[in-house]
């Protein structure tokens, strides 16, 4: 769906409404997503996309994904989750899984951000400098 400018911009300024600190406060949301479809600003169903997709947004930064090649142990995982939860906050959705092809190491995705510890990532790596 094309959005214009205008309705992204309203989104947007919409969205860091709801945003206290970096978190979003559900209430707030639910409120603005009622005023905007009662109310049918011009855009309004493009206005509705974009809070759509920036809630979406926000929803997989807080969702963690730790592969690795053999099960960790629970102050493993423990280690892990202190960590991420002091760099991103303490309300993140931890999902371990076991990934055999990884040969070693780990690989820990937060939203966007991929840190791979992995063995088979370096030696990818090797094999790409010869």
């Amino acid at each position: 769906m094309k959005i214009s400018r205008e309705a992204a911009t309203t989104a947007r300024r919409a969205f860091r409404m709801c945003v206290e600190g970096d978190r979003v406060v559900d209430d707030k949301l639910r409120a603005v997503f009622k005023k905007v479809a009662e109310a049918k600003p011009r855009g309004w169903q493009a206005i509705l996309h974009e809070l759509k997709r920036l809630t979406r947004l926000e929803m997989e930064r807080r969702q963690v994904l730790v592969e690795s090649a053999e099960v960790l142990d629970a102050a493993s995982q423990d280690r892990v989750k202190g960590s991420l939860a002091e760099k991103y906050g303490d309300d993140l959705s931890f999902e371990f899984k076991i990934n055999p092809g990884l040969l070693g190491g780990m690989r820990v995705r937060v939203g966007n951000d991929v840190w791979d510890g992995s063995v088979k990532t370096r030696l990818d790596r090797l094999a790409n400098s010869f």
